[in-house]
């Protein structure tokens, strides 16, 4: 009760805007704060639930990474669904070799780059990081109604939220330290990144590394959402975002080495958790940084991003419950 109190002492009783989404997908740090009240939000509902399969078998190379060939490719798609994601139309790169992560960056992984070098994450330094609703319990969650992110309101701004306590403040890594770590910041990424001598990806690594080495597959793993009635991410199934259906097993984040999705031997390039690249969002707002993959929170309905060539961005020093990362290097 007195840790309640004092969170609600230290943040201002107001609603926080976000003007960089109107799906909820980028939560960031916002500069100026406005105080509106909530709209209702009509969902639609998708029932596409079948049962789950994480059985494959890839080529894995130096210390769990993968080894993507240099070569000419495609990204991007000629059959835009979100057009202000500027994510088409399709267009030709050529790419040198590189490595990339098999799996996102686990918590295990992560508390070893924070144990050796003393770091700490953006959102252990501001105090506070976005957790989603549904994993707050109901007394909480209406304490805290009024730090809600206005265009996305079953987020809540929760002081203590940071990577070691995801749900806030009560809560630790005990059951989680094989999913991926979250409520890293763009900037912690980078820095663990280069403390194994590595990189983020570009977005054009990303997206080719998804597509295991075809074109214009919608998903990692083809262009059917359910190939044989299998789910094959960890993605919301249901009605967002009152209902999640739970039938890929997983409310929130999985184990990184579940759900291995292409014929690179990728695991989790769709669904989790929103994948951090190396890339700014466009020109003009450099402090925007590219996230790819979409999390456990898309929904056809809502955030249908967990295409490979679906694209969203974060300012910089933002972090959430549902973003993470993992390192490429060139070959």
């Amino acid at each position: 009760m007195l840790l309640r109190i004092l969170l609600m002492c230290m943040l201002q009783l107001k609603l926080i805007e976000n003007k960089q989404s109107n799906c909820g997908c980028a939560i960031d740090r916002p500069q100026e704060k406005k105080f509106d009240s909530i709209s209702a939000i009509d969902i639609l509902t998708n029932s596409d639930e079948c049962p789950i399969d994480n059985k494959f078998t890839g080529n894995i190379v130096e210390h769990d990474m993968v080894l993507i060939p240099g070569k000419d490719y495609y990204i991007g798609t000629n059959e835009i669904i979100i057009e202000s994601d500027k994510e088409g139309p399709e267009k030709k790169v050529k790419l040198e070799p590189f490595y990339l992560d098999k799996y996102e960056v686990s918590n295990r992984d992560f508390k070893q780059f924070t144990t050796s070098t003393n770091y700490k994450t953006e959102a252990e330094t501001f105090g506070d990081s976005f957790v989603f609703g549904m994993f707050l319990n109901n007394t909480f969650k209406d304490e805290m109604k009024d730090f809600r992110v206005l265009q996305a309101p079953w987020w809540y701004k929760i002081l203590g939220a940071n990577w070691k306590h995801p749900y806030g403040p009560d809560s630790d890594l005990s059951d989680v330290m094989d999913h991926p770590v979250v409520h890293v910041s763009w900037n912690d990424a980078r820095s663990y990144c280069k403390w194994r001598k590595a990189r983020l990806p570009s977005e054009a690594e990303w997206e080719v590394a998804c597509r295991g080495g075809h074109r214009a597959t919608k998903y990692p793993w083809g262009d059917k959402l359910f190939p044989n009635k299998k789910h094959m991410a960890n993605i919301w199934q249901g009605t967002f975002p009152h209902y999640n259906s739970n039938k890929d097993e997983y409310i929130g984040t999985n184990p990184v080495h579940l759900f291995a999705q292409n014929d690179y031997g990728l695991h989790n390039m769709a669904g989790n958790v929103w994948e951090w690249t190396e890339d700014s969002w466009s020109i003009d707002n450099p402090k925007e940084k590219v996230k790819k993959g979409g999390s456990y929170l898309c929904h056809r309905s809502y955030c249908y991003r967990y295409r490979c060539s679906a694209r969203s961005h974060n300012t910089e020093d933002s972090s959430t419950g549902n973003l993470g990362f993992r390192c490429a290097k060139s070959a």
